[in-house]
């Protein structure tokens, strides 16, 4: 009887354990970042990603409401909102009434939140998490937003959206009176002692990693890390390194990879987050695939060896894509799942009310 008892005892300790709720989420998008792509980066690296080790894996199907191939905006708004809807549009759902994010659903219960991006922070990916527009290339309505519903801390290109606009407002000095701290480069964005962040790297895209920028997506990680972790009830950020795409439509694949392996020391000082702080979840996937990339090259790891990639096409491609996740909750992001998934699935494990 002392035996069961005590059976008992340690299962309901590990059930409660098990049940407390994910503190902190980390949600990595690769833009364009399909599992050739990763499987490229690391023929090139000579080792396996860490994305690749020590991570849970499943696969995502990525359609949108209206096309076998998604663009960003559609699978941007599956993943933070949980809704399928028509190509180019931004937090919205087919029949244009707004849907509300992961990242706002956060906001609301009291979380920190960040968007991060290597592209315009006013681009598809990162603004299906803050902001309801009915197309993307609204980005003067969608900087508009990011005033309006925006995260505390928010990192990316996209300076000339907020500075130099049609309307001829200057969107800064609006987040300057709503308590931000408005930088221009990472040093200044380190030196802030601000919670609240709006930190424009560029005019609008950031520089290409192969073209000579140097990696800025893990520093400005560590970064927003530091200031979004100081909220005792957790954050909700979102990472996008965006430029893997983008050289894929060109069928760049050196220029894809060397973003590739950016975008993955980025995953490693998440991970290295989650492993000091045992309440946080790591989830790293991509919107899509873009350019139908195959690896023609069987022999692995060996670097230095010419790599040889075919693209089938200049656009998306409508295969699935991978995901990754690591820390409390992981065993739930395996097998074959719909983009539309996550957001439910991160509100019941950070026990968010609707």
């Amino acid at each position: 009887m002392k035996k069961l008892l005590l059976i008992l005892t340690l299962s309901l300790a590990l059930f409660s354990l098990a049940a407390k709720p994910v503190k902190n989420v980390i949600f990595l998008i690769g833009d364009g970042m399909g599992l050739n792509q990763v499987y490229a980066a690391a023929l090139v690296k000579g080792a396996p990603l860490y994305m690749m080790q020590d991570t849970k894996t499943g696969l995502i199907l990525t359609y949108s409401y209206d096309n076998g191939i998604t663009d960003s905006a559609a699978g941007g708004t599956a993943l933070a909102a949980g809704v399928k809807t028509r190509n180019s549009m931004i937090g919205m759902g087919p029949d244009s009434v707004k849907v509300e994010s992961i990242l706002h659903q956060a906001a609301r219960n009291g979380k920190s939140t960040g968007v991060m991006s290597t592209s315009a922070i006013t681009h598809a990916t990162p603004a299906s998490y803050v902001a309801n527009q009915v197309s993307r290339e609204m980005q003067d309505e969608i900087a508009l937003d990011f005033v309006k519903q925006g995260p505390d801390v928010f990192i990316g290109g996209g300076r000339k959206y907020f500075e130099e606009r049609e309307d001829g407002v200057d969107l800064t000095e609006q987040l300057k009176s709503k308590g931000y701290e408005v930088v221009y480069d990472l040093e200044h964005a380190e030196a802030s002692g601000s919670a609240k962040l709006a930190a424009f790297l560029a005019d609008d895209h950031l520089p290409d990693v192969i073209s000579g920028r140097e990696y800025l997506l893990p520093e400005a990680l560590n970064i927003a890390l530091e200031r979004l972790s100081r909220n005792k009830k957790g954050f909700f950020l979102m990472v996008e390194g965006s430029k893997i795409d983008m050289r894929c439509h060109v069928h760049d694949i050196m220029g894809s990879v060397a973003e590739t392996l950016e975008f993955d020391e980025t995953v490693k000082v998440a991970l290295d987050f989650a492993r000091k702080n045992k309440n946080t979840l790591v989830i790293v996937t991509a919107d899509h695939e873009t350019g139908g990339l195959s690896v023609l090259q069987n022999a692995p790891y060996r670097k230095g060896e010419e790599l040889i990639v075919h693209f089938s096409t200049g656009g998306h491609s409508g295969v699935p894509v991978p995901v990754y996740s690591y820390g409390p909750g992981s065993d739930n992001f395996t097998g074959v799942l719909e983009n539309t998934y996550f957001k439910a699935t991160l509100a019941r494990l950070m026990k968010l009310k609707p």
